[in-house]
């Protein structure tokens, strides 16, 4: 692995950083202990940055190779000219949107046309979408005839207003499925493209929902273990990040430790970590709990660094419950950011000594892919598709309880070879399947298939799951 070349963070002006004082530890200002909720935010995380331009394609020859990119090239050669619609509900927020961001150009440099387009809708249907997607994962639900009625509506208002004649129309979860009743006499192919757990959805929701995904072409999940009896082809897809996004690329230690000056985060003591949307289903209070485990036995500080998403309602009430778990102790920082603080989040993750995921359910669990190609040692939570990325004591460990996190945490922060050897393995994991270039590669393949393209190599994992 040859490291990105970047040791000025481009996306910050100059004027928004100031100099570290030394990089030698003993020298290093140590931030003294604070109310973790007393400190307020920097004024450059509050105001939006200029995004970047996305990279090229050629920029990641030096990570997966030149050839890789060659392939892409030869397998977007019959697809040039096409058109493809990627629909979701949120554009800020998410491991979806933040794959989109760098899918959709990626695609449209290849000359796939792409476009994305972002549903609408009123507090009242996130709520109901919301609850949808908790009982998707296995949460219980009562489906009223209210929360269909709010949940058609507004797939309905977002069908009148969009525009659905193109060659490929992605539809990603739940919250827009029933826009397959645009449908019509054109000859695009409709996919589904499901991110969350389906293995044990609620009985009521999911007949709901089932004869909407049935008039799509085909249907893509994140695990083996998520996909359905359903009448059409299912594919299997890895979630992936970009090495050469603000939350990926290789970052200069003095931006690193300046953010950790900036938050109070101390880093001549251990630093575990989990960054991930208030999210019940993320357990941040779990892991709060095992950090005052571990913390009986072994020194260490806890960051809890998120924010919310546009369609999630509930990030609010479950900050509160973080905030209400940590109490007084100075040595658990929550950072509750927002949704363009990528570069932060980067900079934290390197920073930090363990980087946990507690997940009591998840789709993917992406902000996993994220630590692990950081080499960090990982701790998560044995559900969803984390087990794909998480090969127990080999790229990371997985846990299944409180107790397990917080004997993992003591562990690892009293075996650092282990920890080192499981780091290095995890990049290697991810380098091999889970890069947003090997994301283009699958959806490049399936576009050939569905058209009736003349066959091509397939890899292993987009084989058809049914």
């Amino acid at each position: 692995m040859n490291p990105v070349d970047n040791p000025a963070i481009l996306s910050r002006s100059q004027e928004s950083r100031t100099p570290v004082e030394s990089k030698i530890p003993s020298l290093r200002p140590v931030p003294a202990p604070i109310h973790p909720h007393g400190r307020p935010l920097p004024k450059y995380v509050t105001t939006p940055p200029t995004p970047p331009p996305p990279p090229h394609l050629d920029d990641y020859a030096g990570i997966i190779g030149k050839q890789q990119i060659e392939t892409l090239h030869f397998l977007a050669e019959e697809l040039r000219g096409r058109r493809v619609k990627m629909v979701n509900s949120t554009a800020v927020g998410g491991g979806v949107a933040e794959m989109l961001n760098r899918l959709v150009p990626m695609l449209s440099e290849l000359e796939v046309h792409t476009q994305w387009d972002v549903i609408t809708g009123g507090n009242d249907f996130f709520e109901v979408t919301k609850a949808f997607h908790n009982a998707l994962h296995g949460a219980p639900y009562e489906l009223t005839r209210s929360a269909q009625d709010i949940f058609l509506m507004y797939n309905e208002q977002n069908r009148q207003r969009m525009n659905f004649d193109d060659d490929f129309v992605i539809i990603h979860d739940p919250q827009p499925a029933a826009l397959i009743r645009a449908r019509n006499d054109h000859a695009a192919k409709w996919i589904w493209r499901c991110h969350i757990d389906l293995s044990n959805p609620h009985p009521d929701v999911w007949q709901f929902l089932r004869p909407f995904i049935e008039q799509f072409d085909a249907a893509i999940f994140s695990s083996q273990s998520f996909a359905r009896q359903l009448p059409i082809p299912q594919y299997l897809f890895y979630p992936c990040i970009d090495p050469l996004s603000e939350k990926n690329k290789e970052l200069d230690d003095t931006f690193v430790q300046k953010i950790c000056d900036d938050f109070g985060i101390d880093r001549s003591r251990p630093i575990v970590t989990q960054v991930s949307r208030f999210d019940r289903l993320k357990d941040p209070v779990g892991v709060v709990h095992a950090y005052k485990l571990a913390k009986k036995y072994v020194d260490c500080q806890l960051v809890l660094a998120g924010g919310g998403a546009a369609d999630d309602p509930e990030g609010a009430a479950v900050l509160q419950e973080v905030k209400d778990a940590a109490g007084n102790d100075p040595d658990i920082i929550i950072l509750d950011l927002p949704p363009w603080c990528g570069l932060e989040i980067n900079a934290i993750q390197r920073a930090s000594t363990i980087i946990v995921q507690k997940s009591l359910r998840e789709g993917f669990g992406l902000t996993v892919t994220e630590a692990l190609w950081k080499g960090k040692p990982t701790i998560a939570g044995a559900v969803g598709g984390i087990p794909n990325q998480i090969i127990h004591k080999l790229t990371g460990v997985l846990v299944h309880s409180i107790e397990g996190c917080a004997f993992q945490i003591r562990y690892l922060l009293t075996h650092p070879e282990f920890a080192r050897r499981i780091g290095t393995a995890g990049r290697e994991h991810v380098k091999e399947n889970f890069l947003m270039t090997t994301n283009v590669k699958r959806w490049l393949l399936l576009f050939r298939i569905l058209s009736g393209q003349k066959p091509v190599p397939i890899p292993s994992d987009t084989q058809s799951a049914a």
